[in-house]
């Protein structure tokens, strides 16, 4: 009887241990499987996160970022030519290059390339030309992404302008921020944010956005001038560009200079009385004389 209740225990005991053993080996396995899941998925989160060095993908970011603005987002054509198209050329990369690069003087196409005063390197311009070039090749039309719209506080629209400055805002980084800067700072286009000398600056603004500057880099951007932008529009854009308007420095007086005494207004000065007093006394003397003498 004490042999089975000897036994009867170590039984338990070890049944409780294996089954511990078990449930350890079960975690473990479990916990095993899930680092094995992890590590096979490391390389494909890092191929995720690496940058592409596809030229065709690395244009096609740049021309949403640069180009799309003026000739469409599928290069059909805006305010600027059409790009999707065929190109009758023997070397069609060499000539989307150099416009690329160099503009065409007195049009609305500037410089690009850093070396003519613009923002892109040479690779980068020669992204943008592979990913122009698969339209005329047929390739996939993998549009570029639009702009990301800044996001800036509430505007209070400007007195006596018409329009809404907020949504002129939206419109400014869907159509401007390309060429003037996200800030209005210029880019290859002129700076906006300053003072605008001017009794209607708002006329002025408006004028030159509808209708763009001959011979200059700024198309026209109304519709009645073949541009996408209604008066509206273009009203919005008039408030949201005076709303970034840097006030003129205040004007201060001009300080008179201190006053600096010279060395007549000291001892010299005295000094050169007596000497003239002497010479003059002197001088009557004489005179007094001669006169006697004759």
């Amino acid at each position: 009887m004490s042999q089975q209740n000897f036994k009867l225990p170590l039984s338990c005991q070890t049944k409780g241990f294996l089954r511990r053993w078990i449930g350890l080996r079960s975690k473990a396995g479990v916990l095993f499987i899930l680092m094995l899941l992890l590590i096979l998925a490391l390389p494909l989160s890092t191929l995720a996160q690496t940058p592409s060095n596809d030229p065709v993908e690395i244009g096609r970011q740049l021309y949403g970022e640069n180009c799309a603005v003026c000739h469409g987002i599928d290069g059909q054509g805006r305010v600027g030519a059409q790009l999707a198209k065929d190109w009758p050329s023997l070397r069609p990369d060499r000539v989307i290059a150099s416009v690329i690069a160099n503009g065409i003087p007195g049009s609305a196409m500037p410089a690009w390339s850093q070396a003519r005063g613009g923002p892109l390197r040479d690779d980068q311009i020669e992204a943008i030309v592979a990913y122009i070039l698969t339209w005329e090749s047929g390739g996939p039309r993998v549009l570029p992404p639009t702009p990301t719209p800044v996001l800036r506080p509430p505007l209070t629209p400007p007195p006596d302008v018409q329009g809404d400055p907020n949504r002129g805002a939206t419109l400014y980084d869907q159509n401007c921020a390309v060429c003037h800067g996200s800030n209005l700072e210029g880019r290859i286009g002129a700076t906006l944010a300053k003072n605008w000398p001017s009794i209607r600056p708002d006329q002025s603004i408006r004028n030159v956005i509808a209708n763009g500057i001959q011979g200059s880099a700024m198309p026209a951007w109304s519709r009645a001038k073949g541009g996408p932008l209604s008066e509206a529009e273009i009203n919005d854009l008039v408030a949201f560009v005076l709303t970034q308007a840097k006030a003129a420095p205040p004007s201060l007086p001009t300080p008179t200079p201190a006053f600096q005494p010279s060395w007549l207004s000291g001892w010299g000065g005295v000094l050169l009385t007596i000497v003239l007093f002497v010479l003059i006394v002197s001088g009557a003397l004489i005179y007094q004389a001669r006169t006697k003498k004759y």
